[in-house]
């Protein structure tokens, strides 16, 4: 699992909400978050608990992209809601569409416990390489 350093930890959003990375490659990053914690008042997963796991997920995919020498930053994110979640864990499965050496692009497809497309997103983040 990828971390914050301990330090930093508990100001993180990611770590409040409960975004854990369980894989990465160059390809693909997936990661998960509970529902639980992260609903609106009508008990589904909050549209904006989607975005933050989904430019979570970008924005480390595209830090991997331009590490050890280089930073990111989102320049815009846009997300499509196609069902709810009510409970247990959604996964994100982040790809790039481009990865560029002024600009990044990447799809985040989450997914509920049974397999079900909740969201769609794609995050476009500006790459500055030192």
């Amino acid at each position: 699992m990828l971390s914050v350093p301990p330090s930093l930890a508990d100001r993180q959003l990611a770590t409040r909400m409960g975004i854990e990375i369980v894989s990465w490659d160059a390809d693909r990053l997936v990661g998960t978050m509970p529902v639980e914690g992260n609903q609106q008042p009508f008990g589904w997963l909050h549209g904006g608990a989607n975005a933050v796991l989904a430019e979570t997920l970008g924005s480390v995919a595209a830090g991997i992209h331009v590490a050890p020498r280089g930073t990111v930053a989102g320049l815009e994110l846009s997300c499509t809601h196609h069902r709810s979640a009510r409970s247990g864990l959604v996964t994100g499965v982040c790809t790039p569409l481009q990865q560029g050496d002024r600009v990044a692009s990447y799809e985040v497809s989450i997914t509920d416990d049974q397999g079900r497309l909740t969201c769609t997103a794609r995050l476009t983040c500006l790459v500055y390489k030192r």
